[in-house]
């Protein structure tokens, strides 16, 4: 007689399926901020699994890397709530933003340098838009109050806040921008760049 194999029941297997997606993802987002060149292999141990079930999860190292860079703009997006982007001074405002996501890019900078090795640009992008939506509305407000420039499009300033930001970790990682310039080369960089133009004289 043939035993019948026991089975997990579904509700347990989905359960051991997500703390593994949880501890893959926490273990990426520590190693990858620490070596953009960290393996899968390396991450599946520091997780606890195998490289069998990291790999049910995510087929590739490019999946994975994708993962942790949404799982970490994720945390961090909860970091830069602050009612101070809808009520202070729209100038005061971008300034506090540009310190905390600095602050937060900083600490997992080497995990976005991994990202730009691993993924399109483009779809880096699309996973800051929740957090960008945050910036565009910040110049939008600015735009209204009269205190940020309206002489270029909306949108092509909040790349510029994107692309600036990310250029200041990969200067910083080359060693061509200090440690102790970068807030203030963001700050002055964009708001600079924010300023409405001089009217000239007729």
């Amino acid at each position: 007689m043939v035993k019948a194999v026991a089975r997990q029941p579904v509700p347990a297997r989905r359960a051991n399926a997500e703390r593994s997606i949880a501890a893959i993802l926490e273990a990426g987002t520590r190693l990858l901020s620490a070596d953009p060149g960290a393996g899968v292999a390396d991450i599946a141990r520091e997780a606890g699994v195998g490289r069998v079930t990291l790999y049910g999860h995510f087929p590739s190292r490019e999946a994975l890397v994708d993962a942790v860079l949404d799982h970490a703009v994720r945390m961090a997006d909860g970091v830069l709530e602050d009612d101070r982007i809808d009520t202070a001074p729209p100038p005061e405002a971008m300034e506090g933003l540009l310190r905390s996501s600095w602050e937060v890019l900083d600490r997992h900078r080497r995990l976005f340098l991994a990202a730009d090795r691993a993924l399109p640009t483009e779809r880096i992008r699309e996973r800051h838009e929740r957090p960008l939506r945050r910036v565009e509305r910040l110049i939008a407000r600015g735009r209204e109050t009269g205190d940020f420039r309206t002489d270029l499009p909306l949108q092509w300033l909040v790349t510029a806040f994107f692309a600036i930001l990310h250029s200041a970790a990969q200067e910083l990682e080359t060693g061509r921008l200090a440690p102790d310039e970068v807030e203030k080369v963001l700050v002055t960089t964009m708001l600079s760049l924010l300023r409405p133009p001089v009217a000239k004289r007729t």
